[in-house]
């Protein structure tokens, strides 16, 4: 037959998929990486070369890097799109930078949908809109069946540095723990959907950009007041805990009354034999305060529909070891043990 007589198929769109010849550089990757940036809108800054070139208004950045895999990919309020722009910005604003560009980088499954990817993408068009940030670079892979979890996205972030650094480095005896809000709802959300839990519709994923909240308890607080933050993600609470205690070789010591846990969250940890302190969040804070600015914290806190459910949940101690401890509702104390591993299968 000859190329003339060839003719190509034509797909309409919600039944277009990925193949490995959107991989290869050729037209079919042209096409995709075109229809990517067309749906990035004004979120997106580069223009296709191999490198961006960025304005900083400082000489002092901070730079993070992250992967992101999530299963499902798309779930009640959320995707992995939005999880990579939250995490990437939370990562920069809690070491006091502010979050002004992200790269996005996609390993693409062969079959995915092009209408799936592009909702995904499309939801790190409105998460980087929401946060102030842009997108100035990126790539794409695409992978044989069975080579990736249909979709794993990279990014890297710059942000400069417009308060005092925050470290844990700062982290002392007698200051207050704080959580900006409930904990194991992002995790609860997307066990409850993979294993029919029911709890979805009540208990929703916490994924939210951080940023403008940070900076306003930066801008409100004098400097050196806040020693340390983290975005609790994946090992939970335990894991921040767990690190601070080994940096300071202090005792950190926590209420579990104090704890913020949606009584949802709590059953549904319960059912599925979980602690909540060790359960994945992706808009969650823990910020280690001076004692005499923590009611202000908390108030600052407040003030963000991220942050209405902020409470002081414990303290640094001075102790012999590191070690963190729960005060139980009758007073007694329970050691907390680090995880040697996962408590669960892997969510993101």
């Amino acid at each position: 037959m000859s190329k003339a007589n060839v003719q190509t198929p034509q797909v309409s769109r919600s039944q277009e998929i990925v193949v490995l010849d959107h991989g290869t550089g050729a037209k079919l990757s042209r096409e995709l990486v075109e229809e990517i940036a067309e749906t990035l809108g004004d979120a997106y800054l580069g223009t296709m070369e191999d490198s961006a070139l960025l304005e900083l208004p400082s000489n002092r950045i901070a730079f993070t890097t992250d992967s992101f895999v999530v299963t499902p990919l798309i779930f009640g309020n959320g995707d992995i799109g939005k999880i990579a722009v939250c995490g990437t910005v939370n990562d920069l604003a809690v070491s006091g930078a502010r979050p002004l560009y992200i790269t996005l980088s996609l390993i693409i499954e062969e079959g995915m949908p092009i209408s799936e990817l592009l909702k995904i993408i499309e939801s790190v068009r409105e998460t980087a809109h929401s946060a102030g940030v842009k997108i100035v670079a990126g790539d794409t892979k695409v992978v044989g069946k069975g080579e990736a979890d249909r979709l794993f996205i990279n990014t890297a972030g710059i942000g400069v540095m417009r308060h005092h650094s925050l470290s844990i480095r700062n982290v002392r005896p007698g200051q207050k723990i704080i959580l900006s809000g409930y904990i194991g709802n992002h995790s609860i959300h997307l066990l409850s959907i993979r294993e029919g839990l029911g709890f979805e519709r009540k208990v929703l994923s916490d994924c939210a950009p951080l940023n403008h909240m940070i900076d306003n308890v930066l801008n409100n607080v004098p400097a050196g007041k806040i020693a340390s933050m983290r975005d609790v993600t994946r090992g939970g609470l335990s894991a921040v805990l767990h690190e601070h205690a080994r940096a300071t070789n202090c005792a950190i010591r926590f209420s579990k009354l104090a704890l913020p846990v949606l009584p949802e969250a709590a059953m549904a940890a319960d059912m599925l034999g979980v602690n909540v302190i060790n359960l994945a969040n992706e808009g969650c804070l823990c910020l280690f305060v001076e004692p005499d600015v923590a009611d202000k914290v908390l108030e600052l806190l407040h003030e963000d529909p991220c942050g209405k459910e902020a409470k002081i949940i414990g303290e640094v101690e001075a102790f012999s070891q590191p070690v963190v401890q729960m005060v139980e509702s009758d007073g007694s104390l329970t050691t907390i043990e680090e995880l040697y591993g996962a408590e669960l299968p892997r969510l993101c």
